[in-house]
């Protein structure tokens, strides 16, 4: 299937401008915009440490663990839709500031949580942190897309996920340096008891300070303005009155819910399946620093696809990877030791194109309906909670080797996506 033409994707009505009615300097603004990307992939990746951790302390199961996961994407399930809107009524800019600070404020309720032991104020405010990045998501994911050539979307976004990737390659370094490592093994209740949970204390209240540091910072750069006409739609001329109307959308929408789904199970439990005996049987402060190459992987590859989503169709690329991630995982399931161990961490490679690709595929031609179909594919993130807690039950009734059949499942609807789902039709109205 051919690259999408330059066309298919939408653009301002207008020509761009920036707010002080000067000629808009792109490369600032996507430096500024790249800045977050790296930060919420740092921030996204400590969960694959935290989990572990929290684990053992509390003495949870692998699907009572897999709360994190729950309560930190299931903010996207219900803050993307209202961010959409929040988004398309105060401006890019504005949207990614209000993120910024609700992001903040999550970081710094670590702190009491950490100081009272309980649970419940962990996932609470991972909740309020991964509301802020939902509106981070919502606002930057289509500001990126459109800030720019249509043709290079892809490649754009792939660029800027790269430094997301970055971010996840170096939160397990630091996050099994300083919590992982205080982390002893556990033989009874009175072990955990006993464990300094403060650990999470100072890492988080270095993020929340990141944060409001880089949104001072990002209030004081004039970034460009993107409007919508209302007839900005597709080459049709058809006026749609929902992004619920784009077939490619819809199907999208489930794409990003497989691939974010897959890619969070595998990662979230890296720590787990490479403790196994039959596999490398590390500690999980050892563990934890082999989840680096998992996320480094994925960097790499978005490095690449930034250079490859310009020579060659975006939706063969995004099968190919696909392909490749399904047999990843066929032999790591079916294999022992060193080459269980690397085949699985190489998944990440296969995951580097999937988030952008598919994002960029399905806001083609959404025009005045960008912002609300931004909205529905970050609520659509919500698979890293709900594919996660379904890994986790299997994992807990049947072991992680055969749990690791539901990332396969999902990988291969964003084959068939990139193949099929993604090429261009409308649903029709009543």
């Amino acid at each position: 299937m051919a690259a999408p033409p330059p066309s298919t994707l939408s653009r301002p009505s207008a020509a761009a401008s920036s707010s002080t009615g000067t000629t808009p300097n792109y490369t600032s603004a996507l430096s500024a915009v790249t800045t977050l990307f790296f930060l919420w992939g740092f921030i996204t990746c400590l969960n694959d440490i935290l989990i572990p951790y929290l684990k053992a302390i509390f003495q949870l199961s692998y699907a009572q663990a897999n709360l994190i996961n729950l309560c930190f994407f299931g903010a996207y399930f219900l803050m993307s839709i209202p961010s959409g809107k929040l988004v398309a009524r105060l401006g890019y800019k504005r949207g990614m500031l209000l993120g910024f600070v609700v992001a903040a404020i999550g970081a710094f309720l670590f702190y009491p949580a950490a100081a009272q032991r309980a649970y419940g104020l962990f996932l609470g405010a991972l909740f309020v942190l991964a509301s802020g990045i939902t509106r981070l998501q919502v606002a930057a994911n289509p500001y990126v897309a459109i800030l720019g050539p249509p043709q290079s979307a892809s490649s754009r976004l792939t660029l800027t996920q790269a430094f997301n990737s970055l971010g996840t390659t170096l939160a397990p370094l630091l996050g099994s340096a300083l919590i992982l490592s205080r982390l002893p093994k556990l033989d009874n209740a009175a072990t955990a008891a006993s464990i300094d949970i403060s650990a999470v204390q100072l890492p988080y209240l270095i993020i929340g300070g990141m944060l409001l540091l880089i949104s001072l910072i990002l209030s004081r750069i004039n970034l460009p303005v993107i409007t919508h006409t209302a007839d900005d739609d597709d080459l049709t001329g058809t006026h749609h009155e929902s992004a619920w109307q784009y077939r490619h959308l819809m199907l999208g929408v489930v794409g990003i819910f497989a691939y974010v789904g897959a890619e969070v199970a595998i990662g979230s439990h890296i720590v787990s399946y490479l403790a196994q005996p039959t596999v490398m049987g590390l500690d999980p402060s050892a563990a934890g620093n082999k989840v680096a190459y998992y996320w480094g992987a994925a960097m790499v590859g978005r490095f690449a696809g930034a250079y490859l989503l310009n020579k060659f169709s975006p939706t063969k690329l995004l099968a190919l990877n696909a392909i490749g991630a399904v047999v990843l995982v066929l032999i790591s399931i079916n294999t022992t030791g060193a080459v269980a161990m690397w085949s699985l961490l190489a998944v990440g490679l296969m995951n580097s194109l999937m988030y952008p690709t598919i994002f960029t595929l399905a806001v083609a031609g959404l025009g005045r309906h960008t912002e609300e179909g931004s909205g529905l594919l970050c609520t659509a993130i919500v698979g890293g909670a709900l594919v996660p807690m379904l890994f986790g039950t299997i994992a807990d009734h049947s072991g992680l080797r055969l749990a690791l059949l539901l990332p396969v499942v999902c990988y291969l609807y964003v084959m068939w996506y990139g193949l099929r789902g993604s090429r261009r039709a409308v649903v029709a109205t009543a």
